[in-house]
């Protein structure tokens, strides 16, 4: 695997692998005492950690697992080559660890993060590629390591939740004239869905993202490919609209299980929004409120217990002030932090954060 020039040393004593299906109950407890501590309660899922490591996934993730001396597992690097130009990097390190035994970890985890993105550069043979890493808005050592290693604070993100009415919500959804919103089409209803469908939800989502914060654009085969990576993925969770007849907008949505809440019991199924878009030439004929009706029905008729998503916080659509409106409320805030990797970069020519 091409290695940086500058190799990344663990401390010693500590040991270092790709993990494998043994590992992942211990990466999924790993996960959640980050997120109980730099958040306040834990989310993550055996199902979701699964698919990245040994499923689905995995084809698209490169990971490394740390072990202390004693074999407990204290960090784990996690990078997903997520669209060409674009690698997503996760550096957790147990929270429980003093600073002066997780720093040398996270130094180490984010430069094996460099390693992993030129693994990746050279696979697709590119020069440079955006590392796109994160935290929680609360996380101060976290945000601390991402600036020590070059990365830049550059978005927030607030997770939002609306809880669903089983009765009220699953009343249709009152729609504009000439707008129509309809499942993309499956043969008899059950087999695979029509390709022109799925490839008219992709234009109007590459379409409406155009003008976004660090949108990067996918080819179809990506697209889909990522989105069935996901354990929560179902076809009948994808709609398309069209505003007199032609495409107008679209909503991806996934479903999501085995979550925990604040006190860490076991939280209803839930339906969460990826991606909604209206294409510029729909705007303004409630395409956007109607797809979100459709998702808040279909929650409910499904018995969920809620609808999630994610709204830049600084949206140039004032999207969050519609999905406010409809009853959607901020749960937490996340961050983004970015940076400029480059293929031969030494350590004399390192890149440095990304402008943004």
């Amino acid at each position: 695997m091409p290695r940086s020039v500058a190799e990344p040393l663990l401390p010693a004593g500590y040991t270092s692998y790709p993990p494998g299906v043994d590992d992942i109950d211990e990466l999924v407890r790993l996960l959640r005492r980050h997120e109980r501590q730099a958040r306040g309660w834990p989310g993550a899922d055996s199902q979701t950690v699964a698919a990245e490591v040994t499923g689905r996934g995995a084809s698209t993730h490169l990971h490394e697992v740390v072990r202390d001396a004693d074999g407990q597992l204290q960090a784990w690097i996690n990078c997903h080559d997520r669209a060409a130009g674009r690698v997503l990097v996760g550096v957790t390190v147990a929270p429980e660890l003093p600073d002066e035994q997780a720093d040398p970890l996270a130094v180490y985890g984010f430069a094996r993060a460099e390693d992993l993105g030129r693994e990746v550069l050279h696979r697709r043979g590119m020069e440079r590629t955006q590392l796109d890493s994160g935290a929680f808005c609360d996380d101060a050592r976290q945000q601390r390591w991402l600036a020590s290693a070059g990365y830049a604070h550059v978005r927030d993100w607030w997770q939002m939740s609306r809880p669903v009415d089983r009765e009220t919500d699953a009343e249709p959804p009152q729609l504009r004239e000439g707008v129509v919103i309809r499942r993309v089409r499956r043969d008899d209803g059950v087999g695979l869905p029509d390709e022109a469908d799925l490839r008219a939800v992709h234009l109007m989502l590459e379409a409406s993202f155009a003008d976004h914060f660090n949108s990067y654009r996918e080819t179809f085969e990506e697209f889909v490919s990522r989105l069935r990576e996901d354990p929560g993925h179902r076809w009948d969770h994808w709609w398309l609209a069209t505003v007199d007849g032609e495409p107008a907008g679209a909503l991806v949505a996934t479903t999501l299980t085995g979550r925990v809440d604040e006190e860490g019991r076991a939280r209803p199924d839930s339906s969460y929004v990826e991606y909604i878009g209206v294409h510029r030439r729909a705007r303004g004929r409630g395409v956007a409120k109607g797809l979100l009706r459709t998702v808040i029905q279909d929650a409910a008729l499904r018995g969920r217990a809620s609808v999630g998503l994610e709204v830049d916080a600084d949206s140039p659509t004032g999207a969050d002030g519609l999905y406010t409106s409809m009853g959607w409320r901020t749960r937490y805030t996340t961050q983004s932090w970015h940076r400029e990797l480059v293929a031969d970069a030494g350590p004399d020519h390192g890149s440095g954060p990304a402008a943004g």
